[in-house]
Formats: structure tokens, C-alpha cells, sequence
């Protein structure tokens, strides 16, 4: 079963949540940490929302400094992977965002089934040890940090323009060419990025 499980059409969300989405931050976002921003929504309900930015790179550290940290020995070269800053609250918690060949039992919790998705999100240092020996999911994504909103923070923010939202894909979740994922997200939707910069210059 593949990212999409067997249907590869794009959903749409149900009731008003936005699990499982992609948001795309407009150019006029006020908060510089989400500058052109891609989040992957992992939850969204009356509660409050939380995701994962997709496209921003902690410089600080390395894969191979997380490895050592944590006291983890790769069985295979690791080197060049990224991480990334998933955004800005528990900035020292570990998420890794993957596809459904790999699962840490009732670590692993499945994300964005309510619009055809197949991912898994874990949080446990078992994933990390897993890629490390060469036994890890076949795609994921290893970030630092959430993006957190309380119950009605998200829609206020997308009533007065904040966010776009568009279906997420493999290219968005797992591909390696970060700086070009907000384009693309903006091209997703049938807009030109230069000149959606330009229209909110003008507004």
C-alpha cells in the first residue's frame, strides 16, 4: 500500500478540520519563523491544531550530532540528511514524519486518514535507531520542534489570510529540494508566486 493507500485522488477534509493538509504561509505573514512556510498539519481539532514545517533547516545540528547525542551507532552512512525546524515550541522534541512501512508499534500514530493519506508520525528514539541501521522507513522527514495552535487560533488565522491549504503529496512531505516546496505548493493551487507577492504588496 502506497502514501495514498490505494486511492491516489486527492481528498478534500470533512467537518471543517484540516488533519492531513498542507498550509502554505501568504506573504504577508507577520511571524517571521513561518516565512513562506509549508506545515504539515498531523492534527487539527476543536482543541487546537499541531504540524510540522516542511520546508526550514535547523543549522545547528547534524544527524550524525543527533546520533551521538543520543548515543546511537549507525550501521550505515548517515551523513547529509537534514534536519529540520518543525517549528517553534518544544524546539529539543524529536518528530519523524514517515511512510507506513515502518511502525513503532503504538508509538507510531497514523496521520491524515481522513483524506486518503498513509503516513505515520513518531516520536520515539526507536525510528531514529531504526534508520541508523539501515531498517528504517523507506521516506521520512525528522524535525525539531512543533507548530502549535489552540482551539480556534488556526481558523482565525486562514479568516484573515494567513494560510492557504492545499493536499499534501510526496514531494511536500518527503522531498529533498526544500527551498522550492513553497512554490510548488503555490503552483498546487493554481497561482503564480510572484505575482500573489505582488497582489498582497498592493492590498
Amino acid at each position: 500500500m502506497g502514501l495514498f493507500g490505494n486511492k491516489r485522488k486527492e481528498q478534500r477534509p470533512t467537518g471543517g478540520y484540516l488533519e492531513g493538509q498542507v498550509l502554505i504561509a501568504m506573504p504577508n505573514m507577520p511571524d517571521p519563523k513561518f516565512e513562506q512556510a509549508v506545515v504539515f498539519l498531523c492534527a487539527h481539532s476543536k482543541q487546537g491544531a499541531m504540524g510540522l514545517v516542511l520546508n526550514k533547516v535547523v543549522s545547528n545540528i547534524t544527524f550524525v550530532d543527533l546520533l551521538k547525542q543520543l548515543r546511537i551507532r549507525p550501521g550505515k552512512p548517515v551523513s547529509g540528511r537534514p534536519i529540520l525546524f518543525g517549528g517553534p515550541v518544544e524546539t529539543g522534541r524529536g518528530f519523524v514524519l514517515h511512510t507506513p512501512d515502518y511502525s513503532a508499534g503504538d508509538a507510531t500514530v497514523k496521520v491524515g486518514q481522513n483524506v486518503g493519506l498513509n503516513v505515520g508520525l513518531t516520536a520515539t528514539v526507536d525510528v531514529l535507531k531504526a534508520i541508523a541501521d539501515g531498517h528504517g522507513p523507506k521516506d521520512s522527514m525528522l524535525a525539531l520542534g512543533y507548530a502549535g495552535w489552540q482551539g480556534g487560533q488556526l481558523e482565525k488565522e486562514i479568516q484573515k489570510n494567513g494560510w492557504l491549504t492545499c493536499p499534501a503529496d510526496e514531494y511536500l512531505l518527503f522531498g529533498p529540494e526544500l527551498r522550492g516546496k513553497w512554490d510548488y505548493a503555490i503552483k498546487k493551487l493554481g497561482f503564480n508566486p510572484s505575482q500573489l507577492s505582488r497582489d498582497m504588496g498592493q492590498a
